[in-house]
């Protein structure tokens, strides 16, 4: 087991559960150790290992860049990919009956990919993020298909006020017929944040209606910032 997955198994998941329910995200402090943060950061400027690059302000996401993964994933990225959805999938059932969507996900998520590659959708969605100073990432969903895991995770690689100034991650909830509400997510270098893709249950006095979210970055004000997003379903 690595120190990564060791470091999963020592969560309190029941409190990363209760938020989010209450909030759509839950903070994973010290997710990954600094040394890991520093190697994934130095793999960005490598060739090997990627499948595609995409320079945002060319499709109007923001600024900045990003490069998803090529199979096979590093091997951290990987652990960390199987090792948190284990953790996640029964939330994610959960919400499903909630909101009224018959979908229901296999246990491990080696069989999850099986379903998603049978649908064509086979492209690895794991990602590093590169922003400098002046850029951001608009508001958004990473859809990539039919299938569709509810929940994902980003891990800050680089560390607040010493790396890089502002690059807040923000997440806006559109809640049905009142106005949206913001959150600022206080990340450390090594925390993870796991949040919802798309939409969530929220309990009302009617029973439960769905909510949905989005995620995005704001400027980055000086410096380097690093992100490792971690995505369960592939894409198309």
């Amino acid at each position: 087991m690595s120190a990564a997955v060791a470091r999963i198994a020592g969560f309190d998941w029941l409190g990363v559960e209760r938020d989010l329910d209450a909030q759509g995200s839950a903070l994973l402090p010290g997710l990954l150790s600094p040394a890991d943060c520093a190697g994934l950061s130095g793999l960005y400027g490598q060739e090997a290992g990627f499948r595609s690059r995409v320079v945002m302000s060319r499709h109007g996401f923001g600024r900045g860049e990003y490069r998803y993964f090529a199979y096979p994933l590093p091997g951290l990225v990987a652990d960390l990919r199987a090792a948190l959805y284990r953790r996640l999938v029964a939330i994610a059932n959960r919400w499903n009956g909630e909101m009224g969507i018959g979908v229901r996900y296999p246990e491990e998520h080696a069989a999850f990919l099986a379903r998603c590659h049978e649908a064509g959708q086979v492209r690895p969605t794991p990602l590093l993020l590169q922003y400098g100073p002046g850029d951001y990432n608009c508001l958004h969903q990473d859809l990539y298909g039919e299938h569709v895991f509810p929940l994902q995770v980003a891990v800050l690689l680089s560390e607040p006020g010493r790396d890089f100034t502002g690059g807040e991650f923000v997440l806006t909830e559109q809640r049905p017929r009142m106005q949206s509400r913001a959150e600022v997510a206080p990340l450390r270098q090594g925390d993870g944040l796991v949040f919802a893709v798309h939409q969530r249950p929220v309990r009302g006095t009617r029973g439960s209606y769905r909510v949905t979210l989005r995620h995005g970055v704001s400027q980055v004000r000086s410096g380097a910032r690093h992100t490792l997003g971690v995505i369960f379903h592939d894409a198309l």
